[in-house]
């Protein structure tokens, strides 16, 4: 590989050839501001943040596109870079809607951020034209006001390179260049998948989730209510970055302490669900491929990928497993099986879900998920959301002492907690499925191959008298590569796990938001997943199936997997979805 030598900031750096002034600049400890730059998905040099001087130029170069050369001599931070990146921020801020003090992103805006470090008055020094937009809020999942939007096209980049989504774009020219869908239809009326990874992207209030606590904070101050939370397995790895703890750091007993602090009747963990799902998955599997039942079987625990593939590939909606995902199982369970053992009328139960997903908002408000003849789960909120209601209850969140679950729905296994993961749901199944098809308890309970962060992994292996092979996805343009070749007869799989965000729940549209300066460099999906596989190693129970909770809740109400109270409670069904609109079709 060729090096390239130059100096930065009059420091000697030696890098390969094609690498450009922003990745030089990291190794020796220089990190450029950047507005619009997202690593390997969004590298335009639209924003200017970036620029510096190198001598013999005409002009500031964007740092993020312009490669570096033999003998380049650079300046991050001259006077003529810092006027220019100041100017620019003006010149964002004069059409910018300032409301800072009641935004969402207060605290942890990049634009905000920048504007603070080179010195930029709340007042514009310019005054042009400043078009004004009407508030989306027609998502069932987010809203998205462009009069924050600053045009760094973050999150086109997100729904097109990485979800193969593309409901949005760029739409008119000059001032009037704004983000929208065709023909600036409403975001809800058109074919957005809900997974919120244009959210995560956003460096300014642009767009957000709906917040949902106020009818949570409403239910948790109403005596008539017996209020219960459950939160997904990826949340115990991700909550603490919101309140400045390290990247996957796991923080599953201070979660606990805080939600009992918040006043829940029952603080459990939907991982019990997960257990709960791959019972009931495993054995769904088992009698497809028994039974000659349609195959390839595909997850169904990710609501943004069966929407993609409602919309998409309605085509493959036979394959979905019919299973409910953890969340909506959990609300299933607890307004039948908990209500029934609590002596609780289902309709004064209120069971809120912390999750790492927006499109589980949407989720909660999908047909046939009622079992209980009133809505399994009546709130999801995001990680993001919990960290604002702990923030507003003046809950010290670093120094709570750890806590446990509560019983029963506290009791989960190993399985359950890697669900968070790319390729988790896979391998708990695939524990289950193996011991049930040899009737051995092996001693060695983990299938690596399906492990890591790749978007697109694939194994076979001999389980008794079978030859399964299996196949991983996480992110929805990973979804349609693997989709497109079982489509064309290239791959025969038996069972394929789709997550709709890429690196799976660690990774979700509902997840602490991480500037461009964190997520361009850190890998956070590895991180935040290596988190759960240690819980995995370190838990005494590793297989779904050995859950005791989960044996007394099948010996006593469900009978056995699959049976016909298990499928009217915890099993649904899906819809076939146009392609451009958000509506079903026959």
């Amino acid at each position: 590989m060729k090096m390239v030598n130059l100096k930065i900031n009059n420091m000697p750096v030696s890098v390969p050839e094609g690498t450009t002034i922003l990745e030089a600049a990291r190794q020796i400890g220089v990190n450029i501001p950047t507005l619009c730059f997202l690593k390997d998905i969004n590298e335009i040099g639209a924003c200017r943040i970036c620029v510096v001087e190198v001598k013999g130029a005409r002009s500031l170069v964007a740092s993020c596109v312009y490669p570096v050369s033999e003998g380049m001599e650079v300046q991050t931070n001259s006077p003529k870079v810092m006027a220019s990146r100041k100017t620019t921020l003006e010149l964002i801020l004069s059409t910018h809607k300032r409301e800072c003090l009641s935004c969402v992103r207060s605290g942890k805006c990049e634009l905000q951020k920048l504007c603070k470090d080179f010195g930029v008055e709340d007042e514009s020094v310019f005054d042009g034209e400043n078009i004004r937009y009407d508030f989306d809020d027609s998502a069932k999942h987010m809203y998205r006001d462009n009069n924050k939007c600053i045009l760094c096209r973050r999150c086109v980049a997100a729904c097109q390179k990485w979800q193969s989504v593309a409901v949005i774009g760029t739409n008119d020219r000059g001032f009037r260049t704004h983000i929208g869908c065709a023909f600036d239809a409403d975001l809800g009326d058109v074919a957005c998948v809900s997974c919120g990874q244009c959210i995560v992207v956003c460096p300014t209030g642009a767009i957000a989730e709906k917040d949902n606590t106020k009818e949570v904070w409403a239910a948790l101050s109403d005596p008539s209510k017996h209020v219960l939370v459950q939160t997904a397995p990826s949340i115990r790895v991700t909550l603490g970055e919101a309140f400045g703890m390290p990247v996957g750091t796991n923080v599953k007993g201070k979660m606990a302490a805080a939600l009992r602090r918040l006043g829940f009747d029952g603080v459990f963990d939907t991982d019990i669900a997960a257990d709960l799902t791959i019972v009931e998955e495993a054995n769904e599997f088992l009698d497809r491929v028994k039974e000659g039942g349609v195959l390839p079987m595909i997850t169904s625990c990710s609501p943004g990928w069966v929407k993609y593939c409602e919309h998409y590939y309605p085509d493959f909606v036979e394959n979905l497993s019919t299973c409910k995902s953890p969340q909506q199982m959990f609300g299933a369970l607890a307004k039948t099986w908990y209500a029934k053992k609590m002596g609780l009328d289902p309709k004064d139960i209120f069971v809120v879900s912390i999750m790492p997903c927006t499109a589980k908002k949407f989720e909660v408000g999908r047909d046939d998920q009622d079992a209980a003849g009133c809505a399994d789960v009546d709130v999801a909120l995001t990680t993001r959301e919990l960290a604002r209601m702990i923030d507003r209850a003046g809950i010290d969140f670093v120094n709570l002492p750890d806590e446990d679950f509560d019983a029963p729905l506290g009791t989960s296994t190993g399985a359950a907690a890697i669900f968070g993961a790319t390729g988790g749901v896979m391998e708990a199944a695939l524990r289950t499925a193996r011991e049930w098809i040899t009737g051995e308890n092996a001693e060695n309970v983990d299938f690596v191959e399906v492990r890591g962060t790749e978007g697109i992994k694939e194994a076979t292996y001999q389980v008794g008298p079978y030859s399964l092979n299996v196949a991983v996805a996480s992110g929805l343009a990973n979804a349609k590569k693997l989709l497109d070749s079982v489509r064309s007869g290239e791959k025969t799989y038996h069972f394929i796990e789709i997550m709709g965000c890429p690196g799976g729940c660690v990774n979700g549209g509902g997840q602490p938001v991480q500037p461009a300066s964190v997520r361009n460099w850190i890998d956070l999906k590895g991180l935040r997943a290596a988190a759960l596989y240690e819980e995995d190693r370190d838990l005494p129970l590793r297989k779904s199936n050995e859950n005791p909770v989960l044996k007394e809740i099948y010996a006593t109400f469900f009978k056995k997997p699959g049976s016909h109270i298990a499928h009217q409670i915890l099993h649904t069904s899906y819809r076939k979805r146009d392609r451009y609109f958000n509506k079903e079709i026959k």
